[in-house]
């Protein structure tokens, strides 16, 4: 039977033609809905079903359903997809709930090398012990069904997020200490008192890296940025052993080799040489093994009531403020660095300490201090 080119009138009211060319201008509704509404504007304008497929550069027969539809129903409930039977579910639910539990093991377990699922392992899975299991619908599962029915459960076992596990059985006690001496300084600002608090911590493996050919500048209009050239050499690394003083910012700093009990101690000597001899120096730091040494202890003890330790629980050393220092200096100073030895890369930290205590950076602890009273 022969298409025809034009069927019966279709007649449109201001209100529906309004609705049909806001449609057209939308931002909002679907592709096949403006496509709809043109065609409808078009055919109630005297347009031809063949001028249509040709306007449109789409075929005949969508055209003839389009318009169609809209004599049947009305030029607005056409615009909308037929609601239709669709096909039968061929993954049974329990096919499904297999599927995500197996998704919730890991594939080493069940006699992979692999570590985490990917959409292709689990398919495979599947398909190969799913009829095993009762389930024979996975026969032919795909890694695109697996992907949606993973996402419509909210499983992502591709996907590793890390949480901190709080090992250290006094984690709450220690926090509560360390937050305790943060609102101490804080208060001791205000009043303007007299004490030495400082934060300390270890900056290890920053590494002494130099160019194989000399950096060029920027070249305004042709080169924006500097060139480098991609090879590089290794010269070692170095370790900073640094403590802030929460109190006026001044920054003291030991760039070493290593950070052994010996350095450590080389370190505690450069703060008892810095502060007053009738001052305790509190010190806030982490669980390292040379902050509680033997050698450590012994140099303690040569110098008794000198120092007083507040440690920050174990898994804990995002209390310590001295991180947030270590933090900026990553992101400013040892950005990009390259330098010609271990010994330029030493002069060049000494050179940032310096620059930083001529305008000292006071860093405050804000976290949860406002419930905390000073002890």
């Amino acid at each position: 039977m022969p298409f025809t080119s034009r069927k019966a009138n279709l007649e449109l009211t201001q209100e529906v033609k309004g609705e049909l060319e806001r449609i057209c201008h939308s931002r909002t509704a679907s592709v096949p809905q403006i496509e709809r509404a043109k065609m409808l504007l078009a055919y109630a304008a005297g347009a031809t079903l063949s001028e249509m497929t040709r306007q449109f550069k789409t075929n005949y027969p969508k055209v003839n359903r389009c318009v169609s539809k809209a004599l049947q129903m009305g030029a607005l409930l056409s615009l909308a997809d037929l609601p239709g039977r669709g096909r039968r579910a061929r993954i049974t639910p329990e096919a499904r709930a297999w599927l995500v539990s197996t998704a919730c093991q890991k594939p080493k377990d069940l006699g992979y090398s692999y570590e985490l699922w990917t959409t292709r392992l689990l398919a495979d899975h599947a398909r190969r012990y799913g009829a095993e299991a009762g389930h024979p619908s996975l026969g032919q599962l795909s890694r695109g069904t697996v992907s949606k029915i993973l996402t419509q459960r909210d499983i992502r076992p591709h996907k590793v997020r890390y949480y901190l596990e709080r090992r250290d059985p006094e984690f709450d006690r220690k926090m509560a200490q360390v937050l305790h001496v943060y609102k101490e300084v804080e208060l001791l600002r205000e009043k303007g008192g007299d004490a030495v608090i400082l934060s300390c911590d270890e900056k290890p493996g920053i590494q002494a890296t130099a160019n194989t050919a000399p950096d060029l500048p920027p070249v305004p209009g042709k080169h924006p940025t500097i060139s480098r050239d991609h090879e590089y050499v290794r010269h070692g690394t170095v370790s900073l052993m640094a403590g802030i003083d929460l109190l006026n910012g001044h920054v003291h700093g030991l760039v070493v080799d290593r950070h052994r009990s010996s350095e450590f101690i080389d370190f505690l000597k450069i703060l008892d040489r810095h502060y007053p001899t009738d001052k305790t120096i509190r010190v806030i730091l982490d669980n390292h093994s040379a902050h509680l040494s033997r050698e450590t202890r012994s140099y303690l003890v040569s110098v008794a009531n000198r120092f007083e330790f507040i440690f920050t629980p174990k898994h804990g050393s995002w209390l310590n403020l001295i991180e947030t220092f270590f933090g900026k200096m990553a992101r400013t100073l040892l950005r990009g660095m390259r330098v010609t030895s271990k010994e330029d890369l030493k002069r060049r930290i000494e050179k940032y300490l310096t620059e930083i205590n001529e305008a000292p950076v006071i860093f405050r602890w804000k976290s949860g201090l406002d419930a905390m009273t000073a002890t």
